[in-house]
């Protein structure tokens, strides 16, 4: 199973980041390889935030779309995003986001998944961490837009 982990300092309040990954619909926008988004569920449970979404992912002719259950714990910062339907067997990936100074948050983001096409998976293992890094840049460079004023 292709497995890969990203650390990154942003320039951007914590709530701000976290609102940014919790706007799923918007990845679209700005995130390689996603090319569609909905929400189905969005609910509050406690401290957990609860999302159901879709999100259409691919590159060139692979194209397909996944489930996925998505939990904000409030109390730990943090996102865990699992599969539930689609074409991957198994996907487990973590956002945690730390204040760190100067206005400065550290993000993590951990993902563990194994796609059902053996063929597709053994691509994926070769070239997921720099998909990954992509990803983080492009996740990077929108929170820099859209919550960092231009400095004079």
């Amino acid at each position: 199973m292709p497995k890969a982990s990203v650390k990154r300092l942003i320039e951007c309040q914590k709530k701000d980041l976290i609102n940014l990954v919790l706007d799923i619909e918007k990845y679209p926008q700005f995130v390689p390889f996603c090319y569609d988004a909905k929400i189905y569920e969005n609910n509050i449970e406690g401290d957990l935030q609860k999302i159901i979404a879709d999100l259409t992912i691919g590159k060139g002719p692979f194209k397909d779309t996944y489930k996925s259950d998505v939990a904000f714990d409030k109390k730990n910062d943090s996102i865990h995003v699992k599969n539930l339907d689609g074409p991957l067997n198994h996907l487990s990936n973590n956002w945690t986001f730390r204040d760190k100074k100067n206005g400065f948050t550290e993000v993590i983001f951990d993902i563990d998944f194994e796609i059902k096409n053996k063929f597709l998976n053994s691509l994926m293992v070769v070239s997921f961490q720099f998909g990954l890094e992509k990803i983080a840049d492009a996740f990077q460079k929108r929170a820099e837009e859209l919550f960092n004023s231009p400095k004079n």
